[in-house]
């Protein structure tokens, strides 16, 4: 529950109200009431206040998850695809963007000013196999830059993942992690 609460919003809420107790009980002259309002209340707002500017809200699901695709998330999803959807689907605080770290080492996000920008998410099946899509506005970065880089996505996701990339609209990315499927080996 906690990663999906904002923790500047609750820092501003539990700070306002302790603050607004403190002005109440220092009009009123109750200096314990006082004293805990101000020396607790008045941080909590400066801390709720720094961590609402540096927030950064979670990524949607552009479509509910269907109960068959959770049970094959369950049964098939990597570390690494279940890492990436829970990080992007909490706040987070100081970046500038969901994945900017891996989209700069992957070579997609030359500056902030044309860095794709993750704007949705959703899960499925493809062939049997669960798949991760990450949505990306990519209006300054081209296709065929990220069809370039389809290799090296696929290996700093992996392993156990196959990437495949489409383009639903001119400025729009979507990356699909999909669960490669394990070699059996024969005896």
């Amino acid at each position: 529950m906690l990663p999906r609460t904002s923790l500047g919003t609750l820092g501003l809420g539990v700070g306002g109200v302790l603050t607004i107790i403190g002005f109440v009980a220092y009009a009123t002259a109750n200096a314990t009431l006082n004293l805990a309002g101000f020396f607790y209340g008045i941080p909590l707002l400066l801390g709720g206040l720094a961590l609402k500017a540096s927030e950064l809200k979670p990524v949607p699901l552009s479509e509910p998850t269907p109960p068959a695709v959770l049970a094959l998330r369950q049964q098939q999803a990597t570390s690494t695809q279940n890492q990436i959807r829970e990080d992007v689907m909490r706040y987070r605080y100081g970046q500038e963007a969901h994945l900017d770290s891996s989209l700069e080492s992957l070579g997609l996000s030359p500056t902030d000013e044309e860095r794709p920008m993750l704007t949705s998410l959703r899960e499925t099946e493809v062939d049997g196999a669960y798949a991760l899509i990450l949505e990306f506005e990519s209006p300054l970065i081209s296709f065929e830059t990220w069809q370039e880089k389809r290799e090296k996505i696929e290996k700093f996701f992996g392993p156990g993942i196959q990437v495949d990339l489409t383009q639903p609209e001119e400025s729009l990315v979507e990356v699909a992690l999909i669960t490669a499927a394990k070699e059996t080996s024969s005896v």
